[in-house]
């Protein structure tokens, strides 16, 4: 009985661990963030403003598991790339966007992608493709590529 008992706490107290983490980590919401729901803000514009970047509003925090144990977790940000004035469709199709990049982290770190030096040029670049194709599947042409603003893992 002790053998199911133990492992399942620690994996909540783990799993409670990362989201505590997750929410210390993430900014305070201040006044402007409210205006910024109401109208978008980006982060910048290039080529002549033919890209704007779109920060999505709350990190993303993915637990990496090992033999049935929360061993570490990864928190992460994410900017969307799109055409000019696509913000507000960005802002209004996050709740999906976020679900789908959560698939594909948890995919990910069920892989390896977050294991060892998780942060070599090809595994980010994997993890951007697949993040990009769910981003053009929610957002079609508006979507120019998915940016990795901030990465951390912390090992428990």
């Amino acid at each position: 009985m002790m053998r199911i008992v133990v492992p399942g706490l620690l994996l909540l107290l783990g799993l409670g661990a990362g989201i505590a983490a997750g929410l210390f980590l993430a900014r305070p919401a201040t006044e402007g963030d409210k205006a910024e729901t109401a109208a978008p803000a980006t982060e910048g514009v290039q080529n002549g403003g033919q890209t704007e970047f779109v920060r999505l509003n709350n990190q993303f925090v993915v637990p990496v598991v090992a033999r049935d144990r929360v061993t570490a977790m990864v928190v992460m940000s994410l900017s969307v790339e799109t055409r000019p004035n696509a913000a507000q469709t960005v802002y209004a199709r996050e709740p999906k966007l976020r679900d789908g990049f959560l698939q594909v982290m948890f995919e990910h770190s069920n892989r390896g992608g977050f294991d060892g030096a998780f942060t070599n040029a090809n595994n980010l670049d994997l993890l951007r493709r697949m993040l990009m194709e769910v981003a053009r599947d929610l957002l079609g042409e508006d979507a120019r590529g998915v940016l990795i603003t901030e990465i951390a893992r912390q090992d428990m």
